[in-house]
């Protein structure tokens, strides 16, 4: 395919940054290029007002919050050479179509794999223990002392862990399972390399029903394509023993919520700790009120530096293209359908 003719980018080229970023960021955003901040309320910019963002910037800079759909590529005006994700999916762009539009699609992988992978685990710790039901117990006046019986949950140590995507935070994940004493399992669209998978010690399973059947937490790791939404639903969650439990700190809907909520609610797991949610910023109603699960605010990422690193990610990608060379981080357009990370 021949992409169509674009002008080469400014030197100082016009920036639109959708949403704020950390202060040092911002400060470098706004010393190299010709810059446009996110609002100060820092509100997700509606679709009419990306349309009108893309109309003129040369680069767009948006977050996991932006559906930059075929609608808002469409409008793109001819100057609009690149969309520098901050962050490190793409499934909210229609990369397809800016790739036929001739406008490059970058993001920042890496620099969020060690804290993504620090927020699992400690919601595969927390869950089990059920530590935010004593925090909630504790501030509501109900703790009445130390009692054999009471508030009890279930060790870590020597539980087997399954992976369900086993790319950069999945053998993350796995790092930190080891030394808390659990065995590594995964399920991946293939098999990751003997070297891998030998010094992770981690059986492969390429029936992920086998594998939820066998399991007794399960950490969901891998990406949102057509293929993964709803992977993990009633069927499946029917095959996950009564005191198994369920971390996603991935995206929301490779989890059907309505789904998991009546498992849980039915007590058919044991519990979940979700740190995305399929309709986002909303939640389903029924997890709101249920004791064992553990809602986190999409905070994976959230740590100064992650954030710092991601900014100069994207700077970086920025920087390559006014220099003529290729941008490091640019995302393609899938060959074919993927299912979980490789």
């Amino acid at each position: 395919m021949t992409l169509p003719t674009t002008p080469p980018i400014s030197a100082r080229p016009s920036v639109v940054v959708t949403r704020r970023l950390p202060r040092t960021i911002e400060t470098r955003f706004t010393d190299l290029f010709e810059t446009t901040l996110g609002a100060d309320d820092d509100r997700p910019m509606t679709k009419a007002a990306l349309m009108k963002a893309v109309s003129s910037c040369e680069v767009l800079v948006p977050t996991v919050t932006d559906k930059i759909c075929a609608d808002i590529i469409a409008a793109a005006g001819p100057n609009l050479r690149l969309i520098a994700n901050f962050g490190a999916g793409s499934d909210h762009i229609d990369v397809a179509a800016a790739h036929a539009r001739g406008i490059i699609v970058t993001n920042t992988p890496g620099v969020l794999t060690e804290d993504t992978a620090d927020l699992a685990m400690a919601l595969i710790l927390a869950v089990p223990r059920r530590l935010v039901e004593g925090d909630r117990l504790t501030r509501a006046g109900g703790f009445t002392g130390w009692a054999p019986t009471a508030h009890l949950g279930h060790r870590v140590r020597g539980k087997k862990l399954g992976i369900i995507g086993m790319g950069r935070i999945g053998q993350a994940v796995a790092r930190r399972a080891h030394a808390f004493g659990l065995s590594v399992h995964y399920h991946n669209r293939r098999q990751v390399p003997a070297p891998i998978s030998d010094a992770l010690d981690a059986t492969y399973w390429e029936d992920l029903d086998a594998m939820l059947a066998t399991v007794d937490i399960v950490s969901i790791n891998c990406p949102s394509t057509p293929s993964t939404k709803h992977l993990i639903n009633a069927q499946r969650l029917s095959k996950m023993s009564e005191d198994s439990y369920i971390v996603n700190t991935a995206r929301g809907d490779v989890i059907d919520e309505a789904a998991l909520a009546d498992a849980l609610a039915d007590g058919r797991i044991g519990g979940a700790g979700l740190d995305v949610f399929e309709a986002e910023p909303k939640v389903h109603p029924k997890l709101m009120n249920l004791p064992n699960v553990i809602l986190a605010p999409h905070i994976g990422s959230a740590t100064h530096e992650s954030r710092r690193e991601m900014g100069e990610k994207v700077l970086i990608n920025i920087r390559a293209l006014i220099d003529g060379h290729v941008c490091p981080d640019r995302v393609l357009p899938p060959r074919e359908t993927v299912s979980l990370a490789s």
